[in-house]
């Protein structure tokens, strides 16, 4: 029985589970936090919510930041420069900082270190970007490969790849170095040569989980290709790794082409690296620390922001990880009736 003017109405069946969303959507976290900012589920992509957890990582935001700066005032050294990188001023030999006009001060021979620093920066910056490209692609391939086909074709690949790996980078630097010459072109082939073999391990790992899937099954049923399975469909779901990895070799190839530049061997003067400007000022440490400590810093600096980055792309693309609610805080009680 119900009151005379309402209308009884029974309680709605519950309502079926729907479709599974992207990776990380769904979670009661995410789902909350997406409600809150008025973001409807269906309109938010993988990477869409990678960029949002990738935004919440406050250190890897900074990092990024910190890069984008550095990487503009490198590339727009010819324009924003104070001096020229080769001029000398030999009245003003290991200037201080802010003496003379110098902002950074000057080296042994008068040249001002900020505008060196900032042209050393673009082919330290350059070779790293190079490498992760150069060996990004080839570990890619060999991984994907080797992934993809196992059996004799895994077999063979891997075993070269223990090879290289077998190999003690440093001696390899330094005699390939020494055969290909001290240019950006041949510093980046060299570290390349001993950079791509962990990306093609960890391709590999996700080419041999990705091509047990049902979407795999499904498009060689409908008469894909071999090639288009591994392009268009394993290679997008493992990009995820690859990026990452990718951020963490452009840290070690700056490093690497540091340590080479150190020693000698790598990009050759006049030419300013940030390697081979600490290699020059290890003499005057004691009358002008500054010619040291300034082209390592920079090298310091670029590294650590690269690294976090890396571990702000890894925790964004990891699909298990939840995106996190802000913390919002509770409204004050009114202590009005």
């Amino acid at each position: 029985m119900t009151e005379p003017g309402l209308v009884y109405r029974p309680p709605e069946p519950p309502r079926p589970p729907g479709p599974p969303g992207p990776p990380g959507i769904g979670t009661p976290d995410s789902d909350d936090v997406l409600a809150a900012e008025g973001i409807s589920l269906e309109a938010v992509g993988q990477w869409r919510l990678a960029w949002m957890k990738f935004l919440r990582h406050r250190v890897a935001v900074v990092s990024l930041v910190i890069l984008v700066l550095l990487g503009l005032a490198c590339a727009l050294a010819p324009w924003i420069a104070p001096r020229d990188p080769a001029a000398q001023d030999l009245s003003n030999q290991f200037a201080k900082p802010g003496e003379a006009g110098f902002i950074l001060g000057s080296d042994s021979i008068g040249r001002d270190l900020l505008t060196r620093l900032m042209y050393g920066g673009r082919v330290s910056l350059a070779v790293g970007l190079g490498v992760a490209v150069l060996a990004g692609t080839a570990g890619t391939l060999v991984g994907a490969i080797a992934g993809f086909y196992g059996k004799w074709v895994d077999a063979t690949l891997m075993r070269v790849t223990d090879t290289f790996l077998a190999l003690p980078a440093l001696v390899v630097l330094i005699v390939a170095a020494k055969v290909l010459g001290g240019s950006v072109l041949d510093i980046v082939l060299v570290v390349s040569l001993v950079s791509w073999m962990p990306i093609a391990r960890i391709v590999r790992g996700v080419f041999l989980s990705l091509r047990e899937k049902e979407f795999v099954d499904a498009a060689r049923t409908l008469g894909a290709s071999n090639g288009r399975i591994i392009f268009r469909h394993l290679l997008p779901n493992a990009l995820g790794p690859i990026i990452v990895n990718l951020t963490l070799t452009v840290a070690a190839a700056i490093l690497a082409e540091s340590a080479l530049s150190f020693l000698g061997l790598g990009v050759q003067p006049p030419t300013a690296t940030w390697g081979n400007m600490l290699a020059r000022s290890k003499s005057y440490m004691q009358i002008a620390s500054h010619l040291v400590w300034l082209p390592g810093l920079m090298i310091l600096i670029t590294v650590l922001c690269v690294n976090f980055v890396g571990d702000g792309l890894r925790d964004a693309l990891d699909p298990t990880q939840k995106l996190g609610a802000r913390k919002v805080r509770a409204p004050k009680k009114s202590l009005a009736p």
